[in-house]
Parts: C-alpha cells; sequence; structure tokens
C-alpha cells in the first residue's frame, strides 16, 4: 500500500475584534460568497508563513500569531487530498484594503446570517469557534458527496 499521497494545502483565518469579524466577499465563481481571508500554501512554506501572508495579500492586515483552531479535508476530483487550515486570531496592524479576492470588510458577528455566504462558512465558523470541535471530513459515499464534523 503506497503511504504517499499528493496533498493540496491551503488555509483559511477568522480575524476578529470585539463582535466585529473580517470578512472577503469573494467575487470567484468557484466560491462566491462572504468567506475569511486565505489561501493555497505555497511549495516549502511552512503553515504559520502561509496564513499570515494570505491575509496581507487579501486585506492589508497583518496578522501575528494565528492559531490553529480546526482542520477540513476532502478529495479533488483528480483524487488528491485537499487539506484546509483553519485558523483565527485578534492580533493585527495595517490599513484594511479590498483586493482582486472581493471587497473587504468587517461585519458584526451576530450579523453573519444577514449576508450571502460561501459554501460551508457557517460550518467553519462553528468549528473555528468551538472548543470541542477540530475538523470537517468530506467523504464519499457510494457517489455521494456526505461530510461529519467532529
Amino acid at each position: 500500500m503506497k503511504r504517499t499521497e499528493n496533498c493540496i494545502i491551503t488555509n483559511i483565518c477568522l480575524v476578529y475584534k470585539d463582535d466585529m469579524i473580517l470578512v472577503v466577499d469573494r467575487k470567484k465563481k468557484d466560491w462566491p460568497g462572504l468567506t475569511f481571508p486565505g489561501g493555497h500554501v505555497e511549495k516549502n512554506e511552512n503553515f504559520n508563513d502561509a496564513v499570515i501572508r494570505e491575509v496581507k495579500e487579501e486585506t492589508g492586515l497583518k496578522i501575528r500569531k494565528p492559531f490553529l483552531c480546526g482542520i477540513e479535508e476532502f478529495k479533488t476530483k483528480d483524487e488528491d487530498r485537499y487539506l484546509m487550515l483553519y485558523y483565527k486570531t485578534d492580533k493585527f496592524s495595517g490599513k484594511l484594503r479590498s483586493s482582486a479576492e472581493g471587497e473587504v470588510f468587517w461585519i458584526k458577528r451576530a450579523d453573519l446570517d444577514k449576508y450571502k455566504l460561501s459554501l460551508d462558512l457557517k460550518r467553519i465558523l462553528k468549528v473555528m469557534e468551538s472548543d470541542e470541535l477540530s475538523e470537517i471530513i468530506y467523504y464519499n459515499d457510494n457517489g455521494k458527496w456526505r461530510s461529519k464534523v467532529v
């Protein structure tokens, strides 16, 4: 049995202050709606540096001390493993600016349901905010995609 596989590694980060959360209104067709900043981990880049870089690229903010608070995994159509690392932080500096990914802005956490959200953002946030949950797993069950939160 082969012990290695191809893996695409990405990250997403909940940046917050008091009752406000930072969101990106993504314009790309592959994952539109409100989400949190993040992106791909580059080859030979450590995970911590990658999430700091991605948040800076998408929002203009320099985050500090991102805390790993969950993961998500699934298989791509090419059968590669796709792994998303969930981070959160309330430590940041800089001036907020939008990017090619979409408009970035602060909203009240309680108002999140008033917006069009990207796929599974509520479940991602549930894991990020939980002391009991750590992972969303997607799996193929006889041709149907299912998921579970653990």
